[in-house]
């Protein structure tokens, strides 16, 4: 069973490389779940983050499973927040090295991708995800959050494929 404040959104941010505090209000979101498709994602929204003059808002999301099957509920060393911390930070690690993008915001937040990323988006230039993450079935062309998103964003949405 999850503990008590599992519902409530557990949000985690950390602004790197801020260069002033005229910065832009204007942001591109980012899904990163460590695929390499996620990687592509970053990689793009480096690409055309200038263009627009936004920022990057790189955002891991987790949940807990609806089924957990452990008797006595959540295991006390489980922190699905802290792996997901851990996810983000050598996704980007990878992607950027120490060069990470000025005014770039790192998240972690608590929910299903699809719902975390839909209300990121609502206010962003852009919402940018790789075509398929870690779950799903291979040889389709979109995964379930990427579609999902597509379909119900407020902004525009790239979806990437491939380098």
């Amino acid at each position: 069973m999850a503990p008590e404040n599992a519902t409530q959104t557990q949000v985690t941010q950390t602004q790197v490389n801020v260069t002033s505090n005229n910065q832009s209000k204007a942001h591109v979101v980012v899904g990163v779940d460590g695929s390499e498709s996620s990687k592509t994602a970053l990689r793009w929204a480096a690409k055309l983050a200038p263009a627009l003059d936004a920022s990057i808002e790189a955002i891991t999301a987790w949940e807990y499973p609806m089924m957990l099957g452990w008797e006595g509920g959540i295991p006390d060393w489980w922190r699905p927040d802290e792996d997901s911390t851990k996810i983000l930070q050598e996704t980007l690690d990878e992607v950027f090295g120490s060069a990470k993008p000025a005014g770039m915001i790192q998240g972690i937040r608590q929910g299903h991708p699809t719902t975390v990323l839909l209300e990121a988006s609502k206010n962003a230039s852009m919402l940018i995800l790789g075509s398929r993450g870690h779950g799903g079935f291979v040889g389709l062309l979109l995964g379930s959050v990427s579609s999902t998103c597509a379909e119900h964003a407020k902004c525009p949405v790239l979806v990437v494929h491939g380098e």
